[in-house]
């Protein structure tokens, strides 16, 4: 029994630290995304430029902020997993997954506003928003691909001596 407790509490604190890493995320990504200007008329926003980049300029920021994150992750957690890799992994992959759902809500707030009047209403900018929901995986995905690497890597010169 003492034996899960440990395994859980591993898993459960490299969990809760990503969580907390995914706030710091969301604000590194609400400053370096551009956010997409609408137009409101009569209450609805439309997108004040329909063939405007932003939208994906903000998925691609968001894939490369909680990427780098994850990179980061994964080497902090290979280095720090010497008695608990398995724990640790599963708590890289299961907290880069909510890191990257805490980082697309507080990165999503932070923004927005009315900024002027436009002549077929007024123009804002709206809070990030993802469109490609796949990113959400970056950081999950890379910090556990790096802590496998690292395994492979060290395990591979092991084996070769």
């Amino acid at each position: 029994m003492r034996h899960l407790r440990g395994n859980l509490a591993t898993i459960g604190l490299t969990v809760l630290v990503l969580a907390v890493l995914g706030v710091a995320a969301g604000y590194v990504w609400s400053a370096l995304a551009p956010a997409a200007q609408y137009v409101l008329v009569d209450g609805t926003p439309h997108l004040a430029d329909p063939e405007t980049q932003s939208l994906i300029e903000a998925d691609g920021w968001f894939a490369v902020v909680t990427g780098a994150f994850g990179l980061v992750c994964g080497i902090a957690g290979y280095v720090l997993s010497r008695g608990r890799p398995v724990e640790v992994l599963v708590g890289l992959a299961a907290g880069g997954l909510l890191a990257g759902c805490v980082a697309m809500l507080i990165g999503g707030t932070a923004k927005g506003g009315v900024q002027a009047a436009g002549p077929g209403g007024y123009t804002t900018t709206t809070s990030l928003d993802l469109t490609a929901h796949g990113v959400l995986f970056a950081w999950p995905l890379v910090a556990t691909a790096v802590f496998w690497v690292i395994e492979f890597a060290v395990t591979y010169n092991e084996r070769s001596r």
